[in-house]
Parts: structure tokens; C-alpha cells; sequence
């Protein structure tokens, strides 16, 4: 059975593949956890990773609910203080949906799944 952990390594490798840059990874703190934090030129993306068992991706949005929204944008906010020399960067919420496909991993990629 997947685990978190290597559903969050496949989604960083798709996100690299897009010519995306890793930042951090489970990065913690009171507020609470960003799974995967990428950059790409002046863009960096905070995304949350969901595991999924089933074919159907559409409930991958919509299991990122509006308090756990906040706390991904309170989280985010954290980063940025404990991290200045992102600041000047445009932000952005990504949810990525993983499910281990039979030869591959199958990632469903929805940009800006969330606004602050």
C-alpha cells in the first residue's frame, strides 16, 4: 500500500519534471505543515499533496476544506517570515493528487486549487 511520504516524493518529481525547483518538504511549524514547497523563477507554490485510492480525482480539491485552506495560507505566511528571501515572489496554492497507478504513479495537478 502507498504511502504519504511516497505520494509526496512522486508529486515533487512531477512538479521537477515541469521545471520546477524543491524548496522544502514537510516543513513545519505551529501553524502547521506544507507538504511540498517549489519554486520556479519569481513563483513559489505551496502545494498539498492527497493521496488517493480511487480513480476518480474530483474529491482531491474539495478534501482541502476552508480551515485546512487556512491553514496552508497561515503556514505559507510563517514560511515567508522565517524565510525573507522569498518574499519578493508571487505565491500560489497547489493541491496535487496522487494514486499509484499500475506501472506508474498518477498525478492530477490542479494549480491555484485555492486564493487566499
Amino acid at each position: 500500500m502507498p504511502t504519504g511520504a511516497a505520494a509526496e516524493g512522486a508529486a515533487l518529481r512531477f512538479l521537477e519534471a515541469r521545471g520546477f525547483l524543491p524548496v522544502a518538504r514537510n516543513w513545519r511549524c505551529r501553524q502547521g505543515e506544507i507538504d511540498l514547497i517549489v519554486r520556479q523563477d519569481r513563483l513559489l507554490v505551496f502545494a498539498e499533496v492527497r493521496l488517493r485510492n480511487r480513480d476518480d480525482f474530483g474529491g482531491a480539491a474539495a478534501s482541502v476544506t476552508l480551515a485546512k485552506q487556512r491553514k496552508i495560507v497561515a503556514t505559507a505566511g510563517a514560511f515567508l517570515q522565517h524565510h525573507p528571501e522569498f518574499c519578493s515572489c508571487d505565491c500560489r496554492f497547489d493541491v496535487l493528487a496522487v494514486r499509484a497507478g499500475p506501472d506508474a504513479w498518477q498525478v492530477h495537478w490542479l494549480p491555484a486549487a485555492f486564493t487566499t
